[in-house]
């Protein structure tokens, strides 16, 4: 049998420059696809008084989303993280983001939590989850909010991710349920549903564990919960992109040249 013609290393090199190529703009044009499904920055600016929308895929494209519907009834705000990141993320988070848009369409009656609640059976089924431990165990963490377009009512649930407010420089904590959505190793319980008072000037913030879990050059540790917390204080009152500012630039300075090691979505709302 006769040898195998082999490339040099120079055209070797070309062909891997154009395979990396070819990677790169199919997930740039993913990115454009997913981006495509978040809200509009218009229909941001129409629901809310003031926002900001922190949002730093770790590989282009992400396993973090956020989402906003608003009808005559209710406007519904979210803030998923799917297990994983870059494209196995990213296809987690648009079967949210579609998911999200069946449940929200049924009624305009709806409980924030009975939304999760539903959400969780619609993963569930559609990874084929029955608690075999040989199945995927890929889940979304998710805070949910919907606000009563009549009454101003607010109802909040989470799956795993807080909800904060804060009021006249305080700050608040709304604790999710310790549960995923999408099989959990544990027996499922029903989501609870939160009602929250609100007050003209409340911010209030909904975000993945992106930015807290995020490793320091300088201290090899993680940010942390609470330090996120407490920088959302220090912005409190401050027009919120100028908090925005605030907060990338502090989650870059603790980086430094260390790797980002998941997705990032911090937002930040006023109604």
């Amino acid at each position: 049998m006769g040898n195998k013609e082999q490339n040099s290393p120079e055209i070797d090199s070309l062909i891997n420059t154009d395979r990396l190529d070819d990677h790169l703009a199919s997930l740039r044009y993913a990115e454009i696809i997913q981006r495509a499904l978040m809200p509009d920055p218009e229909l941001l600016k129409s629901v809310f008084s003031d926002h900001f929308v922190l949002f730093l895929p770790r590989d282009i494209v992400s396993g973090d989303f956020y989402y906003v519907l608003r009808n005559s009834s209710f406007l519904c705000v979210a803030a998923g993280d799917c297990t994983g990141h870059g494209v196995p993320g990213a296809l987690l988070s648009i079967l949210g983001i579609s998911f999200l848009n069946d449940i929200l369409q049924l009624r305009s009656d709806m409980k924030a939590n009975r939304v999760l609640n539903m959400m969780r059976e619609k993963i569930m089924k559609a990874l084929h989850q029955t608690g075999d431990k040989a199945e995927t165990k890929d889940s979304i963490d998710i805070g949910l909010v919907i606000i009563d377009c009549n009454t101003g009512a607010i109802q909040f649930s989470g799956a795993n991710r807080p909800l904060i407010r804060v009021r006249n420089g305080e700050i608040a904590e709304f604790k999710p349920d310790k549960m995923t959505i999408g099989l959990d190793p544990l027996k499922e319980h029903p989501f609870t549903n939160q009602q929250i008072d609100s007050l003209a000037g409340d911010t209030f913030y909904l975000f993945s564990d992106g930015y807290s879990d995020q490793f320091g050059e300088l201290t090899d540790k993680t940010f942390k919960h609470k330090h996120l917390k407490a920088v959302i204080s220090s912005v409190a009152g401050l027009p919120l992109i100028n908090q925005k500012e605030i907060l990338e630039s502090t989650f870059h300075e603790w980086k430094g040249n260390t790797q980002q090691i998941d997705d990032i979505l911090v937002l930040g709302f006023q109604l």
